[in-house]
């Protein structure tokens, strides 16, 4: 990109958001009156959406932004909101010569607290050097602090997770059972990430898991029917227990099982002998 924005008094210049959410969706927003087709996305015109004023800085203190808007774009739906589903988006805001298509990217950042109020939504955007405030000394604790199947704990996610379809949908008790998955005490903990179907894309935490079947952290869709196809992903409790006769996994259990708690500290003589 070689053009030099705002050099001149009147030039043809537009805002642009883009939106690349964790199920692979990616929305482009213009605050022209017209949609823009550029960078292979079609960025749709939305004058309802407006960013807050954008600060960068040489330091080492996040950058931050905002958006608000109005929830009157059909690709921004306030029960997408709800579900989840823009939770963690990447977003890239910039602004482009709405006649040569042009563009530069001012602002990159993840979703932090999104909100919706009376029909609209605010999201507050952070930028990546959000990394930096986070504290890289651990804390001690007795259950393992590493994710399943993350960093740290270093197993394989591949071999914990399961491809399944959809047998029975509880929908007001928010029971689901699926076909060929495991045994239903390795699915405790887990989570359940959808395919296909309405919630396609959301990942749900598994709260209970039983021969009944799978009790989920979210309401589902009544449009949820049987055949709908998810990834199951076994659960772990963090336990060394748990790390050691399950999955053989003790060299990498990050936790302190044995270290003394504050009940020792407060601990005191009765003076018997």
């Amino acid at each position: 990109m070689s053009k030099v924005f705002f050099a001149s008094e009147l030039e043809a210049v537009a805002t642009f958001w883009r939106i690349e959410r964790r199920d692979g969706v990616t929305l482009g927003f213009t605050s022209h009156d017209r949609n823009l087709w550029f960078d292979g996305v079609l960025h749709r015109a939305a004058p309802g959406m407006v960013p807050s004023a954008i600060r960068r800085s040489a330091g080492l203190s996040n950058d931050s932004a905002e958006v608000e808007g109005a929830l009157a774009h059909d690709a921004i739906r306030a029960a997408d909101l709800a579900a989840g589903r823009f939770d963690g988006a990447r977003f890239a805001i910039g602004v482009v010569d709405w006649e040569t298509l042009e563009h530069a990217v001012l602002f990159h950042g993840q979703a932090g607290e999104i909100a919706e109020d009376s029909g609209g939504f605010s999201a507050e955007l952070q930028s990546a050097k959000a990394a930096l405030a986070i504290d890289l000394v651990p804390r001690t604790s007795p259950t393992c602090r590493a994710a399943f199947c993350g960093p740290g704990c270093n197993l394989s996610s591949v071999r914990y997770s399961h491809e399944c379809s959809l047998a029975f949908a509880g929908h007001d008790a928010g029971l689901v059972r699926f076909a060929d998955a495991p045994a239903a005490e390795l699915l405790a903990d887990g989570w359940v990430r959808w395919i296909d179907g309405p919630h396609a894309g959301i990942t749900m935490q598994i709260l209970q898991s039983g021969p009944a079947g799978q009790v989920l952290d979210q309401p589902l869709d009544y449009g949820l029917v049987a055949g709908v196809r998810a990834l199951l992903r076994e659960g772990c409790d963090h336990r060394l227990s748990t790390c050691h006769s399950r999955f053989g996994n003790t060299a990498n259990f990050r936790g302190e099982p044995f270290v003394p708690g504050n009940d020792l500290l407060g601990r005191y003589g009765n003076g018997s002998q």
